[in-house]
């Protein structure tokens, strides 16, 4: 008996606790929030998006009768055009893709070069990544706003001796942490109080209030969202916070200490067991024996080694609507194509899985076009919720206001608005 009359109290102060949390994280990060949300919505397709500003770099007209002209003679016919040295080049599965080369010039110590994009048929060269893009600007500017809120195009500091870059990415960064607090507090809040209520909260009902419309849309669709919002959420102050890149790597497991001379995964300086004479052969030679232990439709992209280096590194992204994002890499020795490592991304631990998927978790492309879209419709609703989280708060502080009484429902109206509700179904205010 006394059970009965203490448990049910324990709920929603536990619920207005959280609730009251929720409000607040919602209402410190909002604005900042709707700008990351929205680009990021943006930016799950910015491959594509890219694309179609400049189509003419991408794809190429060809007949099923026509064959591609061998990778060496292509790369003889246009090296000589090439104003610095080659480090790598990207061959796609699909025919009518271009290949692309990248060029690192002199003194350019941007991390990936320019890239040439050349016709595989003809060796044409058909532009490079400099060329002027509207589409390409634009997905810069909805860059520089996610990740530093454009406030990277400023070069006077704003505070002391802090640039401005670093500045915009802890902002965003912050208040990502504070979203992925909201999605948290958001599941526990929407939790109802009894069972039979669950289903009230798995729909949205449109033929109501609007204000109860947008308590569902707020609630409701943060719900089926929750998962990839948290994941959304998780990764990304991975770029903002070393700190918190650390932390995250320690708790998979992963956790490198960052090695001397730059970037892991570069061109190295030729090593005491790297052999003087060892001539590259024929890419097409590496290329067919990357194919014997990696039987799959895919794109590669091959690393060129420095001269005289003992081997040279390949990866293969596989293709296709439910392809992943992650790669196999193979190494092979430049005289005479024998296999030398195998790197198989299926094959790694979970944890290491998970952590060098850590950009394509955070971007959507993990499993291809497939999760493209699921991530588009929750970026999509994760913009919304900022604008229905501050309705709903706003509703609530009309209704507070000294002087208001609350209106009772008319006898048989069941369109209630959100506060004549069951308890657990006034949930989140902001996100």
């Amino acid at each position: 008996m006394n059970s009965k009359q203490i448990n049910p109290g324990i709920w929603p102060k536990t619920r207005k606790f959280f609730n009251d949390v929720h409000l607040w994280l919602g209402l410190i990060s909002g604005l900042v929030l709707l700008v990351v949300c929205f680009t990021g919505t943006v930016y799950v397709y910015h491959n594509e998006i890219r694309e179609m500003g400049a189509p003419h770099l991408y794809h190429v007209k060809a007949s099923a009768a026509t064959a591609k002209l061998p990778l060496d003679e292509v790369l003889e016919k246009v090296i000589k055009q090439l104003p610095g040295e080659l480090t790598a080049v990207q061959v796609p599965h699909d025919p009518k893709r271009t290949l692309q080369l990248s060029i690192r010039e002199q003194n350019d110590n941007s991390r990936g070069g320019t890239t040439y994009f050349v016709n595989p048929y003809t060796a044409e060269i058909l532009g490079t990544s400099k060329d002027p893009n509207r589409a390409n600007e634009w997905l810069r500017t909805m860059f520089s706003l996610h990740r530093w809120l454009m406030l990277d195009r400023i070069e006077k500091p704003l505070i002391g001796e802090l640039p401005n870059r670093t500045l915009g990415s802890y902002i965003t960064g912050a208040a990502t942490i504070l979203f992925t607090l909201g999605v948290l507090t958001g599941i526990v809040i929407w939790v109802p109080r009894k069972v039979k209520n669950w289903k009230q909260g798995l729909k949205v009902k449109l033929g109501g209030s609007w204000k109860r419309t947008n308590h569902d849309l707020h609630n409701t669709l943060a719900f089926y969202s929750a998962i990839i919002l948290f994941i959304m959420g998780v990764t990304g102050p991975f770029w903002s916070f070393p700190w918190y890149r650390e932390g995250l790597q320690k708790s998979l497991g992963t956790y490198q200490e960052a090695p001397a001379g730059g970037r892991p995964g570069g061109r190295s300086e030729k090593s005491a067991n790297d052999s003087p004479q060892a001539p590259l052969l024929s890419l097409n030679a590496y290329l067919a024996e990357a194919d014997k232990h990696l039987p799959y439709p895919g794109d590669y992209r091959i690393n060129l080694p420095r001269p005289g280096a003992a081997e040279i590194s390949l990866t293969k992204s596989k293709v296709g609507f439910f392809a992943p994002a992650a790669a196999d890499r193979i190494t092979l020795q430049t005289s005479d194509a024998g296999l030398k490592t195998l790197d198989l991304f299926s094959e790694k631990p979970f944890n290491e899985r998970v952590s060098s998927s850590i950009k394509a978790l955070h971007m959507g492309d993990v499993y291809g076009g497939f999760s493209k879209i699921i991530y588009f419709i929750s970026c999509l609703i994760a913009t919304s919720l900022p604008i229905t989280g501050t309705l709903i708060w706003i509703n609530k502080m009309k209704k507070k206001k000294p002087g208001t009484k609350p209106q009772s429902p008319k006898k048989g109206n069941t369109e209630t608005a959100p506060d004549n509700q069951p308890t657990w179904h006034r949930v989140a205010r902001v996100q």
